[in-house]
């Protein structure tokens, strides 16, 4: 375990894909290019240009994306905090933290909400890290929210439709 006077004591660090790519099928390709074509047509009836912009261009990110493979990003957490990439998130920073793991369900996260409401919410993957010693240092830094045991709707919609 490392000590480092401005990030303190190291719990765990591993690295996670800067995104999750996902295997998108012929299928998958078709009906997203039809839901473009008809959200462009509503934009083109509805004179809503900026729309069709908006769309052309997440289309655009969309393809870069997919044509590129995720860097590896590094994931430390400390007794002060939870570091990753650049990025330094202290522990007072936070409300609370919670680990979902479903292995049936391949779903092995951990999530960080924060005191600010703006600031979305941290959901670093655990890999092949086993998520029970870093729940137990967890809790002696921040409080753990127990209500939540299942990953949030909005990552679950994101699988489903591979974005």
């Amino acid at each position: 375990m490392n000590e480092n006077k401005r990030f303190g004591r190291e719990i765990a660090s591993w690295q996670v894909p800067e995104y999750e790519k996902h295997e998108r099928d012929q299928k998958w390709y078709i009906g997203a290019g039809l839901a473009v074509f008809g959200l462009l047509v509503y934009s083109y009836l509805t004179a809503n240009f900026l729309f069709a912009v908006i769309i052309i261009i997440s289309c655009m990110i969309i393809i870069v994306d997919d044509s590129r493979e995720p860097g590896m990003i590094d994931v430390l957490i400390t007794t002060e905090g939870v570091g990753i990439g650049r990025r330094f998130y202290d522990f007072e920073e936070m409300k609370n933290f919670s680990v979902v793991y479903k292995p049936n369900q391949n779903i092995k996260r951990i999530y960080f909400e924060f005191n600010n409401s703006l600031k979305q919410r941290l959901s670093i993957p655990l890999m092949d890290i086993n998520p029970l010693p870093i729940r137990e240092n967890l809790i002696k830094y921040i409080s753990e929210d127990l209500e939540r045991v299942n990953e949030p709707l909005s990552e679950g919609l994101g699988k489903l439709l591979k974005l």
